[in-house]
């Protein structure tokens, strides 16, 4: 029986292991399969936010798909990271990340 009192002293540390990872771990990751899910949809023509708060449309990618050019005002393109963008609004609907 003194096995025993040494698994039960470890019970408490077991469960609250086991409580941080349903409520806080799950979740994240949840929401980021969800974030790269829509980083992977952007296409010519939406319209993005970024981190930053920088709002604009997207005009072309480069080649290895990481840059956007981004039109945030007529005449004004900008190059941004395609990990730094929070939000998407595809025909009139917002995608959150």
């Amino acid at each position: 029986m003194e096995g025993f009192g040494a698994i039960s002293g470890l019970l408490p540390f077991v469960l609250i292991f086991v409580l941080f990872f349903v409520l806080i771990i799950r979740p994240q990751q949840s929401r980021d399969k969800k974030h790269k899910a829509m980083l992977a949809d952007i296409d010519k023509g939406d319209i993005v936010v970024t981190s930053g708060g920088l709002h604009g449309r997207v005009e072309t990618t480069a080649d290895d798909g990481a840059v956007l050019k981004v039109s945030i005002a007529e005449g004004v393109r900008v190059d941004i990271l395609r990990s730094s963008i929070s939000f998407t609004k595809k025909g009139g609907e917002l995608i959150e990340g």
